[in-house]
């Protein structure tokens, strides 16, 4: 009898179908999507094998001989490899940090004007965000080049010498940070400010009646009610925190020999070392090596942020 019974329950391959029939629309609806992820993120998986072989273009990806860990070893037996990581990690912990506060900031800012002109700040500072890196570039050129740059001009027009500003190192953290930060604040000020706007008005209007200020509604309500978003969104960022904008650290900078120590980044240097040497294997164990740790920070963050508070955490 149990037997008759989990037989009738157990669905039929007819029924399925009848299902996913019913469901055309939205299958069609997801399947760029789903087709999407499996292109671009589950073909391409059978490069790991890369790191781990000795790469011939004559025998391909299967049929080149292994080479165990030769390639990282290669990798990390050169100093420039240390020098690429420590930036990488600084640079992304500045942007994270800085653009997340400026991002906050900007989205609590426009939450206190009237909305006809928050859409003209909104398109303003959205706008950088569409510009490519190349276009950037030549911007930041414009301003800094040596002969004719803005900077300089002005410079010169007070008396004083103009500065080489692609020949000097310490100049460019600021200048990459401020760019990043620039071209990157529209968008993470739209999705606070999104967020923002889905609360609940009466708690601003009860705080107001009490006699608190903006200051402290902003401090006591907006970023409370945040939090949850502040640490998915850091989180998220995280999870790229050894990956570097290629764009940034390659085109503005204009790939200037004389500050290499401090644009080298994991990313332009497996560019390099792809270039330099064709050496595939030990590009890809640099792309190896940026998924692993970037996937144990993820992991580590998110530990830590369960320890301090269990509803924060993602998962």
């Amino acid at each position: 009898m149990l037997g008759v019974r989990i037989g009738l329950n157990k669905p039929s391959k007819k029924s399925f179908l009848k299902r996913l029939w019913k469901d055309k629309g939205l299958l069609a609806l997801a399947f760029p999507g789903v087709a999407f992820i499996v292109l671009f993120s589950y073909v391409p998986l059978y490069g790991l094998i890369l790191p781990f072989k000795n790469f011939r273009y004559d025998l391909g990806f299967f049929k080149s001989p292994w080479f165990g860990l030769q390639n990282f070893k290669f990798l990390f037996n050169s100093s420039d490899v240390l020098v690429a990581t420590l930036n990488t990690l600084m640079y992304n912990i500045a942007f994270i940090l800085i653009g997340t506060v400026a991002a906050i900031t900007v989205a609590i800012m426009l939450f206190e004007l009237s909305r006809k002109v928050t859409k003209i700040y909104q398109t303003i500072m959205f706008f950088p965000y569409f510009l490519s890196w190349v276009i950037v570039a030549y911007i930041i050129m414009a301003l800094l080049d040596m002969s004719n740059g803005m900077f300089n001009v002005f410079r010169e027009s007070r008396g004083l010498e103009g500065i080489m500003w692609y020949n000097v190192a310490s100049y460019w953290p600021t200048i990459l940070i401020v760019t990043a930060v620039w071209k990157g604040l529209g968008y993470g000020s739209v999705i606070y400010f999104a967020a923002i706007v889905g609360f609940n008005p009466e708690y601003y209007e009860a705080a107001a009646i009490e006699g608190a200020s903006r200051f402290k509604r902003a401090l006591y309500i907006t970023l409370p009610l945040l939090k949850p978003l502040i640490v998915i969104m850091t989180m998220l960022q995280i999870g790229r925190i050894f990956y570097s904008d290629f764009g940034l650290f390659y085109y503005v900078p204009r790939n200037s020999p004389m500050i290499q120590t401090t644009i080298s980044v994991i990313d332009t240097y497996v560019y390099k070392v792809l270039r330099v040497s064709g050496n595939i294997g030990m590009a890809s164990a640099a792309g190896f090596y940026q998924a692993v740790v970037g996937f144990i920070f993820v992991l580590s963050m998110n530990f830590t942020i369960r320890k301090i508070d269990k509803e924060s955490a993602v998962f």
